[in-house]
Protein backbone atom coordinates (compact mmCIF):
# COMPACT_ATOMS: atom_id res chain seq x y z
CA UNK A 1 0.00 0.00 0.00
CA UNK A 2 2.63 2.56 0.81
CA UNK A 3 4.88 1.43 -2.09
CA UNK A 4 1.65 2.79 -4.34
CA UNK A 5 1.36 5.44 -2.38
CA UNK A 6 5.03 6.84 -3.60
CA UNK A 7 4.66 5.80 -6.78
CA UNK A 8 1.41 7.86 -7.12
CA UNK A 9 3.28 10.85 -5.68
CA UNK A 10 5.82 10.32 -7.57
CA UNK A 11 3.72 10.70 -10.76
CA UNK A 12 2.04 13.82 -9.62
CA UNK A 13 5.50 15.62 -9.01
CA UNK A 14 6.61 14.89 -12.62
CA UNK A 15 3.90 16.43 -13.83
CA UNK A 16 4.34 19.65 -15.49
CA UNK A 17 3.15 22.63 -12.80
CA UNK A 18 0.36 25.02 -13.44
CA UNK A 19 -1.23 28.00 -12.12
CA UNK A 20 -4.83 28.31 -12.01
CA UNK A 21 -6.65 32.44 -11.31
CA UNK A 22 -10.12 32.02 -10.97
CA UNK A 23 -12.65 34.14 -9.21
CA UNK A 24 -16.26 36.01 -10.11
CA UNK A 25 -16.14 39.63 -12.71
CA UNK A 26 -14.54 42.49 -11.46
CA UNK A 27 -12.02 40.48 -8.40
CA UNK A 28 -8.77 41.54 -9.94
CA UNK A 29 -7.67 38.64 -12.10
CA UNK A 30 -5.98 40.35 -14.75
CA UNK A 31 -3.54 42.72 -12.34
CA UNK A 32 -2.76 39.78 -10.65
CA UNK A 33 -2.09 37.71 -12.56
CA UNK A 34 0.16 40.40 -14.92
CA UNK A 35 1.70 40.79 -11.22
CA UNK A 36 2.74 36.79 -11.00
CA UNK A 37 3.60 36.45 -14.24
CA UNK A 38 6.09 38.59 -13.75
CA UNK A 39 7.51 37.19 -10.56
CA UNK A 40 7.31 34.15 -12.10
CA UNK A 41 8.65 33.99 -15.41
CA UNK A 42 4.59 33.28 -16.80
CA UNK A 43 3.03 33.71 -19.96
CA UNK A 44 -1.00 33.88 -19.54
CA UNK A 45 -4.43 31.75 -20.72
CA UNK A 46 -7.34 33.30 -20.60
CA UNK A 47 -10.36 30.87 -19.60
CA UNK A 48 -12.98 33.07 -20.66
CA UNK A 49 -15.38 32.18 -23.42
CA UNK A 50 -15.93 35.79 -24.26
CA UNK A 51 -12.03 36.56 -24.73
CA UNK A 52 -12.33 34.20 -27.77
CA UNK A 53 -14.07 37.11 -29.68
CA UNK A 54 -12.65 39.71 -31.78
CA UNK A 55 -14.25 43.07 -30.92
CA UNK A 56 -15.76 42.02 -27.73
CA UNK A 57 -13.24 44.77 -25.74
CA UNK A 58 -15.03 47.24 -23.24
CA UNK A 59 -18.07 44.81 -22.97
CA UNK A 60 -15.66 41.86 -21.78
CA UNK A 61 -13.28 43.33 -19.50
CA UNK A 62 -10.60 42.39 -21.93
CA UNK A 63 -6.78 42.83 -21.16
CA UNK A 64 -5.61 45.97 -23.00
CA UNK A 65 -3.37 45.72 -25.94
CA UNK A 66 -0.49 47.03 -23.33
CA UNK A 67 -1.15 44.69 -21.19
CA UNK A 68 -1.26 41.94 -23.21
CA UNK A 69 1.87 42.70 -25.02
CA UNK A 70 4.12 43.06 -21.34
CA UNK A 71 3.12 39.46 -20.54
CA UNK A 72 1.98 36.90 -23.37
CA UNK A 73 -1.45 35.74 -23.91
CA UNK A 74 -3.15 33.36 -25.47
CA UNK A 75 -6.54 32.81 -26.21
CA UNK A 76 -8.14 36.38 -26.94
CA UNK A 77 -9.23 37.45 -30.03
CA UNK A 78 -9.18 33.89 -31.98
CA UNK A 79 -12.20 34.00 -33.57
CA UNK A 80 -15.06 35.92 -35.31
CA UNK A 81 -18.08 36.04 -33.21
CA UNK A 82 -20.66 34.43 -35.28
CA UNK A 83 -18.11 31.65 -34.42
CA UNK A 84 -19.94 29.19 -32.59
CA UNK A 85 -16.88 28.47 -30.77
CA UNK A 86 -17.50 25.34 -27.99
CA UNK A 87 -15.79 24.38 -25.15
CA UNK A 88 -13.96 21.03 -26.52
CA UNK A 89 -12.23 23.43 -29.32
CA UNK A 90 -11.44 25.79 -26.64
CA UNK A 91 -9.81 22.57 -24.39
CA UNK A 92 -7.74 21.28 -27.59
CA UNK A 93 -6.39 24.58 -28.54
CA UNK A 94 -5.48 25.82 -24.68
CA UNK A 95 -4.00 22.28 -24.30
CA UNK A 96 -1.50 23.39 -26.73
CA UNK A 97 -0.60 26.59 -25.63
CA UNK A 98 0.11 25.26 -22.24
CA UNK A 99 1.97 22.56 -23.30
CA UNK A 100 4.07 25.51 -25.96
CA UNK A 101 4.64 27.43 -22.88
CA UNK A 102 5.73 24.10 -20.45
CA UNK A 103 8.26 23.38 -23.62
CA UNK A 104 9.62 26.57 -23.17
CA UNK A 105 10.34 26.25 -19.15
CA UNK A 106 7.88 28.91 -18.72
CA UNK A 107 5.10 28.97 -16.23
CA UNK A 108 1.11 28.77 -17.49
CA UNK A 109 -0.98 30.97 -15.95
CA UNK A 110 -4.60 29.86 -16.68
CA UNK A 111 -7.25 33.18 -16.04
CA UNK A 112 -10.77 33.89 -16.23
CA UNK A 113 -14.19 32.88 -14.72
CA UNK A 114 -15.68 30.34 -17.22
CA UNK A 115 -16.18 27.14 -14.70
CA UNK A 116 -16.75 24.61 -17.24
CA UNK A 117 -13.47 25.76 -19.56
CA UNK A 118 -11.38 25.33 -15.86
CA UNK A 119 -13.29 21.96 -15.61
CA UNK A 120 -12.67 20.09 -18.67
CA UNK A 121 -8.49 21.51 -19.25
CA UNK A 122 -7.33 21.59 -15.57
CA UNK A 123 -9.32 18.86 -14.25
CA UNK A 124 -9.36 16.79 -17.17
CA UNK A 125 -12.63 15.93 -18.10
CA UNK A 126 -12.67 13.35 -20.95
CA UNK A 127 -15.67 13.79 -22.55
CA UNK A 128 -16.94 12.13 -26.37
CA UNK A 129 -17.34 14.80 -29.28
CA UNK A 130 -20.74 15.78 -29.69
CA UNK A 131 -21.32 17.18 -33.10
CA UNK A 132 -24.18 19.35 -33.66
CA UNK A 133 -27.96 18.01 -33.97
CA UNK A 134 -29.79 20.60 -35.26
CA UNK A 135 -32.64 18.28 -35.60
CA UNK A 136 -33.29 18.62 -31.37
CA UNK A 137 -31.71 22.08 -31.68
CA UNK A 138 -34.97 23.02 -34.24
CA UNK A 139 -37.34 21.20 -31.58
CA UNK A 140 -36.25 23.23 -28.83
CA UNK A 141 -36.38 26.94 -30.90
CA UNK A 142 -39.70 28.01 -29.61
CA UNK A 143 -39.07 27.33 -26.07
CA UNK A 144 -39.11 30.41 -23.18
CA UNK A 145 -35.50 29.95 -22.09
CA UNK A 146 -37.02 29.64 -18.67
CA UNK A 147 -38.29 26.28 -19.43
CA UNK A 148 -35.36 25.46 -21.02
CA UNK A 149 -32.96 26.04 -18.28
CA UNK A 150 -35.61 24.08 -16.15
CA UNK A 151 -35.00 21.27 -18.25
CA UNK A 152 -31.70 21.73 -18.25
CA UNK A 153 -31.47 21.91 -14.31
CA UNK A 154 -33.29 18.46 -14.19
CA UNK A 155 -31.05 16.88 -16.34
CA UNK A 156 -27.43 18.62 -15.20
CA UNK A 157 -28.04 20.85 -11.87
CA UNK A 158 -24.32 20.96 -12.07
CA UNK A 159 -23.70 22.59 -15.71
CA UNK A 160 -26.90 24.93 -15.20
CA UNK A 161 -25.11 26.51 -12.33
CA UNK A 162 -22.87 27.77 -14.91
CA UNK A 163 -24.73 29.22 -17.26
CA UNK A 164 -27.12 32.25 -17.72
CA UNK A 165 -30.35 31.68 -17.21
CA UNK A 166 -31.37 33.56 -20.24
CA UNK A 167 -28.49 32.47 -22.83
CA UNK A 168 -30.50 30.03 -24.86
CA UNK A 169 -27.73 29.07 -27.06
CA UNK A 170 -25.55 27.66 -24.12
CA UNK A 171 -28.87 26.19 -22.40
CA UNK A 172 -29.49 24.37 -25.96
CA UNK A 173 -26.05 23.12 -26.30
CA UNK A 174 -26.22 21.97 -22.78
CA UNK A 175 -29.37 20.04 -22.83
CA UNK A 176 -27.89 18.60 -26.42
CA UNK A 177 -24.96 17.11 -25.07
CA UNK A 178 -27.13 15.67 -22.23
CA UNK A 179 -29.35 14.29 -25.00
CA UNK A 180 -26.67 12.05 -26.58
CA UNK A 181 -24.02 11.05 -23.11
CA UNK A 182 -24.51 8.68 -21.14
CA UNK A 183 -24.08 10.52 -17.80
CA UNK A 184 -23.96 14.04 -16.75
CA UNK A 185 -20.88 15.91 -17.68
CA UNK A 186 -19.29 15.67 -13.98
CA UNK A 187 -19.01 11.98 -14.44
CA UNK A 188 -16.71 12.50 -17.13
CA UNK A 189 -13.30 13.09 -15.01
CA UNK A 190 -9.86 11.77 -15.58
CA UNK A 191 -6.51 11.70 -13.55
CA UNK A 192 -5.26 15.53 -14.21
CA UNK A 193 -2.82 15.87 -16.90
CA UNK A 194 -0.99 19.02 -14.47
CA UNK A 195 0.17 19.83 -11.57
CA UNK A 196 -2.34 22.99 -10.70
CA UNK A 197 -2.30 25.53 -7.77
CA UNK A 198 -5.68 26.65 -7.50
CA UNK A 199 -5.66 30.14 -6.82
CA UNK A 200 -9.06 31.99 -6.00
CA UNK A 201 -9.60 35.87 -5.84
CA UNK A 202 -12.60 37.60 -3.92
CA UNK A 203 -13.98 40.64 -2.15
CA UNK A 204 -16.48 40.83 0.68
CA UNK A 205 -19.74 41.18 -1.13
CA UNK A 206 -20.23 44.51 -0.86
CA UNK A 207 -17.05 45.70 -1.82
CA UNK A 208 -17.25 43.37 -4.56
CA UNK A 209 -20.70 44.18 -5.92
CA UNK A 210 -18.73 48.03 -5.85
CA UNK A 211 -16.06 46.83 -7.52
CA UNK A 212 -18.64 45.18 -10.54
CA UNK A 213 -20.95 49.24 -9.95
CA UNK A 214 -17.81 50.81 -10.46
CA UNK A 215 -16.72 48.76 -13.74
CA UNK A 216 -20.24 49.67 -15.27
CA UNK A 217 -19.77 52.63 -14.88
CA UNK A 218 -16.18 52.55 -16.51
CA UNK A 219 -17.48 50.91 -19.40
CA UNK A 220 -20.14 53.07 -20.12
CA UNK A 221 -18.14 56.16 -19.81
CA UNK A 222 -14.87 54.47 -22.43
CA UNK A 223 -17.48 53.80 -25.28
CA UNK A 224 -19.46 50.47 -24.53
CA UNK A 225 -22.14 51.96 -25.94
CA UNK A 226 -20.44 53.53 -29.45
CA UNK A 227 -18.94 50.15 -29.26
CA UNK A 228 -22.28 47.50 -28.87
CA UNK A 229 -23.10 49.93 -32.07
CA UNK A 230 -20.22 49.14 -34.27
CA UNK A 231 -20.74 45.46 -33.33
CA UNK A 232 -24.64 45.26 -34.31
CA UNK A 233 -23.35 47.05 -38.03
CA UNK A 234 -20.53 44.49 -38.34
CA UNK A 235 -22.35 41.07 -37.28
CA UNK A 236 -26.20 42.13 -37.26
CA UNK A 237 -28.12 40.49 -33.59
CA UNK A 238 -26.02 37.43 -33.68
CA UNK A 239 -26.62 35.17 -30.43
CA UNK A 240 -23.34 35.74 -29.08
CA UNK A 241 -24.18 39.40 -29.00
CA UNK A 242 -27.26 39.77 -27.76
CA UNK A 243 -26.51 36.98 -25.26
CA UNK A 244 -23.44 38.39 -23.47
CA UNK A 245 -24.13 40.70 -20.81
CA UNK A 246 -22.53 44.16 -21.42
CA UNK A 247 -24.02 44.09 -24.61
CA UNK A 248 -27.32 42.85 -24.35
CA UNK A 249 -28.25 45.69 -21.80
CA UNK A 250 -26.95 48.55 -24.43
CA UNK A 251 -29.00 46.83 -27.23
CA UNK A 252 -32.48 47.47 -25.12
CA UNK A 253 -31.10 51.03 -24.46
CA UNK A 254 -30.95 51.38 -28.56
CA UNK A 255 -33.09 49.67 -29.28
CA UNK A 256 -35.43 52.05 -27.12
CA UNK A 257 -36.52 50.06 -24.28
CA UNK A 258 -34.88 51.22 -21.82
CA UNK A 259 -33.20 54.39 -20.62
CA UNK A 260 -29.24 54.61 -20.64
CA UNK A 261 -29.78 54.59 -16.98
CA UNK A 262 -32.03 51.74 -16.35
CA UNK A 263 -29.42 49.77 -19.05
CA UNK A 264 -26.45 50.50 -16.19
CA UNK A 265 -28.73 49.32 -13.66
CA UNK A 266 -29.58 46.08 -15.44
CA UNK A 267 -26.19 45.29 -16.55
CA UNK A 268 -24.84 46.11 -12.34
CA UNK A 269 -27.56 43.55 -11.77
CA UNK A 270 -27.07 41.06 -14.26
CA UNK A 271 -22.69 41.34 -13.45
CA UNK A 272 -23.75 40.73 -9.52
CA UNK A 273 -25.65 37.58 -10.20
CA UNK A 274 -23.09 36.32 -12.80
CA UNK A 275 -20.24 36.99 -10.14
CA UNK A 276 -23.06 34.78 -7.83
CA UNK A 277 -23.27 31.91 -9.96
CA UNK A 278 -19.42 31.99 -10.44
CA UNK A 279 -18.82 31.65 -6.82
CA UNK A 280 -20.65 28.74 -6.66
CA UNK A 281 -19.40 27.32 -9.19
CA UNK A 282 -15.39 27.72 -7.62
CA UNK A 283 -16.56 27.53 -4.01
CA UNK A 284 -16.84 23.47 -5.21
CA UNK A 285 -13.50 23.13 -5.88
CA UNK A 286 -12.18 22.20 -2.44
CA UNK A 287 -8.33 22.95 -3.96
CA UNK A 288 -8.59 26.61 -4.21
CA UNK A 289 -6.68 28.72 -1.86
CA UNK A 290 -8.29 32.23 -1.40
CA UNK A 291 -6.59 35.60 -2.22
CA UNK A 292 -3.03 34.57 -1.50
CA UNK A 293 -0.70 37.17 -2.07
CA UNK A 294 1.48 37.04 -5.36
CA UNK A 295 4.86 37.68 -3.07
CA UNK A 296 3.87 34.46 -1.02
CA UNK A 297 3.74 32.37 -4.14
CA UNK A 298 6.92 29.92 -4.95
CA UNK A 299 8.08 29.50 -8.36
Amino acid sequence: MKENLVEQNAVKKQKPKVIAVVGPTASGKTDYALALAEKISGEIVSADSRLVYKGFDIGTAKPTIEERKSIPHYMIDIVEPEVDYSAGLYVEEATRMIDNIIGRDRVPIVVGGTGLYFRLLLENYDVPKIEPDYEFRDMLRDFPAEELYKMLKSKDPQRAEEIEQNDRKKIIRALEMSEHLEKPLSEYKKEPLYDVQWIGLNFERSVLYERINRRVDIMVESGLIDETKFLLEQHGRIKNLVCTIGYQEMLAYLDGILTLDEAKDKLKQNTRNYAKRQLTWFRKNKDIKWNIEPVKLKK
